[in-house]
C-alpha cells in the first residue's frame, strides 16, 4: 500500500517532461528539451544518461514538485545502475 502523504514516482520520461514544462529556471527547461530529443533519437539506451543529466542541473529547483520528480529520476537511475 502506497502512503498518500508521498507523491507517486513519476516515469522517466514523465520525470523529464514536468522539468521541461514546470521547472522556473530556463537553463534547465531547455537541457531537459535536449534530453527528451535525445532519448528520441537514442531510444531507451538513452534514459538512463538522460535522466543522470537532467537530475544533475535541478539542484535550484525547489518544492513538492521538484522533490517528486528529483526522486523519482533518483530511483530510476539507482535501479538501472544495479
Amino acid at each position: 500500500m502506497t502512503d498518500p502523504a508521498v507523491p507517486r514516482t513519476l516515469g522517466v520520461i514523465e520525470a523529464i517532461t514536468a522539468v521541461r514544462d514546470q521547472c522556473p529556471h530556463a537553463h534547465v527547461r531547455q537541457h531537459a528539451s535536449r534530453a527528451l530529443e535525445a532519448v528520441r533519437a537514442g531510444g531507451a539506451d538513452a534514459f538512463g544518461e538522460q535522466a543522470f543529466l537532467v537530475l544533475a542541473t535541478l539542484a535550484g529547483w525547489r518544492g513538492e514538485r521538484a522533490d517528486q520528480v528529483k526522486r523519482s529520476l533518483e530511483q530510476f537511475i539507482e535501479s538501472t545502475s544495479k
